[in-house]
């Protein structure tokens, strides 16, 4: 059997990716800061499914806790053939009034632990000549975003990124997919405190489970950027030709509050 390997798992997508994997008789390693979340799901999918879930609390805004991961599972001899790095938060803020302790966890957790675990575990992946990554960027990754310009600009990183490597690694065996969801229905609003935002207040928005079922079905098709949703997909591509002034105006009118 096979192993993913999925951060972020104790709620929202990262948990609907679990289930998804597990349907698929797919072993798990669960990563997350909840140790109690991760060991209730595990327990679930176990006992649904009968695969082997492994547990790994840890906060991967430290950049140790992310090598002690992989160390762990070297140790224990667990290859992953699936990565999908899905741990990441927003704030929402003018930047020069934003806390920076907060601006720097989700700098080191939405790029940096992602790409480091990426780097850590694509060397066995080319060895075995498989292995699927699936990066969770956003539609935010196509645009600058006032009140938001960390977040954006963090998912701007993890889109590039992941279609460079995508590019280095055709032939190998090896796929990398950068999943860009618009806003959908989560707790991510709430800890960004951006629940009274025109992007999202009033809005009747996508699930979890709806979102990871795409990126879970273009992960196994290795499509490089995957963005759910048509309207999504129009806006996200019409930025392309659109004057960077007059993009950075409608944003800014979509994260402002609504009245």
């Amino acid at each position: 059997m096979k192993t993913a390997l999925i951060t972020g798992a104790s709620s929202g997508i990262g948990e609907e990716f679990a289930k998804l994997f597990a349907k698929d008789k797919t072993n798990l390693v669960l990563v997350a800061r909840n140790e109690t979340k991760l060991k209730s799901i595990a327990a679930e999918l176990h006992q649904e499914f009968g695969v082997d879930v492994k547990v790994i609390a840890k906060d991967l805004s430290v950049l140790q806790q992310v090598e002690e991961v992989y160390a762990e599972l070297q140790q224990q001899n667990i290859a992953i053939d699936y990565l999908v790095n899905n741990a990441g938060f927003g704030d929402y803020n003018l930047f020069a009034e934003g806390d920076w302790k907060k601006q720097e966890e989700m700098i080191n957790l939405n790029i940096m632990a992602l790409t480091k675990l990426t780097h850590l575990f694509l060397p066995a992946m080319l060895k075995n000549k498989f292995g699927k990554v699936l990066n969770v960027a956003s539609t935010a990754a196509f645009q600058p975003g006032p009140t938001m310009s960390v977040y954006y600009a963090s998912k701007a990183f993890v889109l590039h990124f992941s279609e460079a490597i995508s590019n280095e690694l055709e032939g190998t065996g090896v796929t990398v997919t950068a999943l860009c969801p618009g806003a959908f229905e989560s707790g991510f609003q709430k800890a960004a405190a951006l629940e009274e935002s025109r992007l999202v207040k009033g809005k009747k928005l996508p699930g979890s489970e709806e979102i990871a079922a795409f990126g879970y079905k273009h992960l196994m098709k290795g499509t490089k950027v995957c963005i759910p949703g048509a309207m999504n997909y129009i806006m996200a591509n019409s930025i392309r030709v659109t004057p960077r002034s007059l993009v950075l105006k409608i944003v800014r009118m979509m994260q402002d509050k609504a009245s």
